[in-house]
């Protein structure tokens, strides 16, 4: 599965960024680990594998939005 993610980002009425991207990406990690300790300690009957591919997922997508913040930084093109 290789499939671009556009996330618009959320702005108020002047353009003000409203939401931090690390704040995001933090986020989905957070998400990714508790879903993964929720299968390690059998509180929830959730499948093993489904929860680790989701968590990836989420990992892979909060590392494009810090590489890209970190590009932007930068002045990376």
């Amino acid at each position: 599965m290789n499939r671009e993610v556009t996330l618009p980002l959320i702005v108020d009425d002047r353009g003000t960024l409203q939401v931090a991207a690390a704040d995001v990406s933090k986020l989905l990690r957070t998400v990714g680990g508790r879903w993964l300790r929720l299968v390690e300690t059998g509180e929830q009957r959730l499948d093993e594998d489904t929860v680790a591919e989701l968590t990836i997922e989420l990992a892979k997508l909060a590392d494009r939005i810090d590489v890209a913040c970190i590009a932007h930084s930068s002045g990376a093109p």
